[in-house]
């Protein structure tokens, strides 16, 4: 099983309009439909705040610094 996911704005007459699709001609598939309304701004915020854990002086160093494993 594969999943695709896409972010479309509704249209006029609630239309979505998706682009064509890398499925084969005649393959169930299923559709949820899901409203992000504002909450995807509040997600996209607290991922990239979870980022700011990893931006330390002395982190960069010892990753710089690390030997590959032979």
């Amino acid at each position: 099983m594969r999943a695709l996911r896409l972010i479309r704005r509704v249209q006029p007459a609630g239309t979505i309009h998706l682009d064509a699709l890398p499925l084969r001609e005649g393959e169930t598939v299923e559709v949820i439909v899901l409203s992000l309304g504002d909450h995807m701004e509040d997600l996209t915020r607290a991922s990239e705040s979870a980022l700011d854990f990893w931006q330390t002086e002395i982190d960069d160093q010892v990753w710089n610094n690390a030997l590959p494993s032979a």
